[in-house]
């Protein structure tokens, strides 16, 4: 029974850490050097975020990742209930699997459950985080869509082609942020 749990926990596990991998870190290590020029007046107006629009330049990874953080800020003010459901997926990730590894811990030590049901129990908990930061991560990317949109409108970039990698570096620091922290140091 314990390593049936085991191999079906695994899978949802491998499954989160390559998308995270071909979305994320891989959109990340390609266009995130890249220098973009922006126009600083219309970034502030557009974002309301200052900290690009003191200067004309910025790699693609710094103003993407201000641009997830302006739609994640507007998503919490314009639809703050799917915001708020994000945040608690995100949350689970954060608290359920450690916990879970104490529990477990504690459970072996009290004999109540074999090594290799800990390990199973702690990898369950942990691909329930990854199913839950995956289903969670549609409507933080619609966020960051609308966002996008209003950018491509305001013309925050002279050329497309930056405009394009900086849209990509947002979207991508979302699949980055989707992986549970007790798995990141498998992917840092």
């Amino acid at each position: 029974m314990w390593k049936l749990l085991l191999l079906v926990s695994i899978l949802p596990i491998i499954a989160t850490l390559l998308v995270r991998w071909w979305f994320g870190l891989r959109v990340l290590a390609k266009l995130g050097g890249r220098e973009c020029r922006l126009a600083p007046a219309r970034w502030e107006s557009t974002l309301t975020t200052a900290p690009l629009a003191q200067t004309r330049e910025a790699t693609a990874a710094d103003a993407g990742w201000e641009l997830r953080s302006a739609a994640l800020e507007w998503w919490r003010k314009h639809d703050p209930r799917r915001a708020k459901s994000r945040e608690g997926a995100r949350n689970f990730g954060y608290a359920v699997p450690p916990l879970t590894a104490m529990i477990a811990v504690f459970s072996v030590f009290l004999a109540k459950i074999p090594v290799v049901g800990a390990i199973s129990v702690v990898i369950a908990a942990t691909a329930l985080a990854c199913v839950f930061g995956l289903l969670s991560l549609g409507s933080e990317l619609r966020a960051i869509a609308a966002t996008a949109h209003r950018v491509r409108e305001s013309h925050v970039f002279p050329r497309r082609d930056d405009e394009d990698a900086v849209i990509s570096c947002a979207t991508a620091y979302a699949w980055r942020e989707s992986l549970p922290p007790i798995l990141r140091w498998l992917q840092p």
